[in-house]
């Protein structure tokens, strides 16, 4: 028991990375514990589990994909608090990025094998050689995967701000501007390209991306609008390893909204209001 709940939280973290869901992952770790109490002596326990879940997850991540194929409106991975270290360590800007839901959301175009090795080499630091035996691959066949990852991912990947500061003082004044209305403001704020993507499970928000400045600045007018605006209080805290704005409405998470940023104006808006969705991190603010 002691073995496995020292790992249990490199077990979560990997499994969330894989899957993009806090609670598929929590059911993986639970599936993991079960095979590790019927297993036998191990020699090297952490290589064992790591194996067991990561497998896990691979079945799990076929179905996954054909569930979010048939998903009413824009997918986006379920956001975790990791200002307590939920997901481990996220002290450099590769740890923060690697459980970005930024990057979360590219990784859907990676095949399951390319999710694994990626993820297990690049947020885990796992050698060629550790995860051909991990999952029953030649280390020239993981490598190859890697690079295949990559190129998929390619320019679409985004790299995080390294200056936290900056990046909250921008995360503040598009917190402040949004909930006020402030249409100046935000224009200031927003790239020219900016994306809104929004993910409420096909109910509660916008069910197709919202594409330029114009179109973007109606869209977070429309919010500033509605009845219950008045009375949402809005924090900021970490999620997935960058700023976000988490909304309250009657004492409830309602929404919590992501930025990403370049050349100092924000690119991309990120919205998720799925209850199913916030459950998570909702039971992390209690």
């Amino acid at each position: 028991m002691d073995v496995f709940e020292e790992q249990r939280p490199r077990l979560f973290g990997l499994a969330y990375r894989l899957l993009g869901s806090a609670a598929e992952a929590e059911d993986m770790v639970q599936e993991t514990f079960l095979r590790w109490s019927q297993a036998g002596p191990v020699d090297v326990p952490a290589a064992w589990l790591t194996r067991v879940i990561t497998n896990l997850c691979l079945n799990q991540l076929a179905s996954a994909r054909r569930r979010r194929e048939g998903y009413a409106g824009p997918w986006l991975p379920e956001p975790v608090l990791t200002g307590d270290g939920a997901l481990g360590p996220l002290e450099t800007v590769e740890q923060r990025e690697s459980v970005s839901l930024g990057l979360l959301v590219l990784l859907e175009r990676l095949s399951p094998a390319e999710r694994a090795v990626f993820v297990l080499r690049e947020a885990f630091g796992h050698s060629h050689a550790e995860i051909g035996d991990l999952l029953g691959l030649d280390e020239a066949y993981s490598r190859q995967l890697h690079r295949r990852a990559r190129g998929h991912l390619g320019a679409a990947r985004k790299r995080f701000d390294a200056d936290r500061d900056h990046h909250r003082r921008i995360v503040e004044r598009f917190m402040a501007a949004t909930l006020h209305g402030d249409v100046s403001g935000l224009e200031r704020l927003l790239a020219a390209e900016v994306v809104a993507w929004a993910d409420g499970g096909g109910t509660t928000a916008a069910r197709r991306p919202v594409h330029g400045r114009e179109r973007v600045l109606r869209y977070l007018r429309g919010l500033s609008l509605r009845p219950e605006a008045s009375s949402v209080s809005a924090t900021v805290a970490e999620v997935n390893g960058e700023l976000a704005v988490l909304l309250r409405h009657a004492g409830e998470l309602r929404a919590i909204m992501t930025v990403e940023i370049g050349d100092g104006r924000i690119t991309t808006v990120r919205t998720l209001t799925n209850p199913a969705k916030l459950a998570f991190a909702a039971a992390q603010l209690v």
